[in-house]
């Protein structure tokens, strides 16, 4: 599917990746091309499915979230059924930024945004254990973010 993709339409993701918030006119410039063109072109990445949306990095910090918790989730059974009763109950908590199905001694690995670690405890105890079909849970705080939500590189 890369393959449909041109120097140019690389260079707009890449612009795009580092500003959502670049103008039609100065992405056109950037890249050397009209801004007919350049529109025509970032409309084709959305409709191709190259960019699934544009959004804000919100500082957690700012907004009482600035605890960072991994969640490693070990299911009771390892069913199709179990699998998407699971998916289907994590895709309706907030709290929960991301959900992965992973090979390992994990089932999923959640990530999560909490206050502090009392936060996280209540959010553990009250929602996560009862998801369904969660058989063991193990937490992880991140003490420091290294690298988070890189640019893809292209």
């Amino acid at each position: 599917m890369a393959d449909d993709l041109d120097r140019t339409d690389l260079k707009i993701l890449r612009l795009l990746q580092r500003d959502g918030r670049l103008g039609n006119a100065e992405i056109a410039r950037r890249v050397n091309a009209s801004q007919a063109t350049c529109y025509r072109r970032i409309q084709r990445l959305f409709e191709d499915g190259y960019i699934g949306r544009v959004t804000a990095l919100v500082d957690p910090q700012k907004l009482d979230r600035g605890t960072l918790v991994l969640v490693g989730v070990v299911l009771d059974r390892s069913t199709p059924e179990s699998f998407s009763a699971f998916e289907d109950a994590v895709a309706g908590l907030p709290f929960i930024l991301d959900c992965h199905l992973v090979a390992g001694d994990f089932d999923y690995f959640l990530k999560i945004r909490a206050r502090d670690i009392a936060d996280f405890k209540r959010l553990h105890g009250e929602e996560l254990i009862a998801l369904p079909g969660v058989r063991q849970t193990r937490t992880f705080f991140v003490m420091k973010e290294v690298v988070d939500n890189a640019p893809l590189e292209i």
